[in-house]
């Protein structure tokens, strides 16, 4: 019989942000960043412009509605600093604050190893507990 439960049910995860800044450089195909009206105001009060000014430089309307930050024609995140750094890393969405703790990421031993070879962080530091792991996705979805 085959066991249906993914890849983080069943072996333990390690993870320790390095802040090398790679996850921050999706690929060109990456439009945007998801980010809720409650992280929109957390990141706009911290970098202290207006609503206005920040839904014109950052912002990118969806389809399905609301706003994703829109990131550059290379994928990288406008809150990444030339140095790797995260401008905003105590406002960051919950799309940054769950990596790489994603259910498409997590779900098999091929996609966490693939994200790995992006991630030096993936397979470094201490286990993250099964239950931390399944907040960080719940709070994805």
């Amino acid at each position: 019989m085959l066991d249906k439960k993914p890849y983080y049910e069943k072996v333990p995860l390690r993870f320790r942000c390095t802040g090398c800044g790679r996850c921050c450089t999706g690929n060109p195909a990456t439009h945007y960043v998801a980010v809720s009206g409650r992280e929109q105001e957390r990141i706009r009060e911290r970098l202290g412009l207006t609503r206005d000014w920040f839904r014109r430089r950052y912002l990118e309307p969806l389809a399905e509605g609301g706003y994703g930050i829109r990131l550059g024609n290379d994928g990288r995140c406008p809150f990444l600093t030339p140095d790797g750094h995260c401008h905003i890393y105590a406002a960051r969405p919950s799309q940054c604050r769950t990596y790489p703790f994603w259910p498409e990421v997590v779900s098999t031993a091929t996609t966490w190893r693939a994200e790995a070879r992006r991630c030096e962080g993936i397979d470094c530091g201490p286990v993250i507990p099964l239950p931390e792991i399944r907040r960080r996705i719940r709070s994805r979805s």
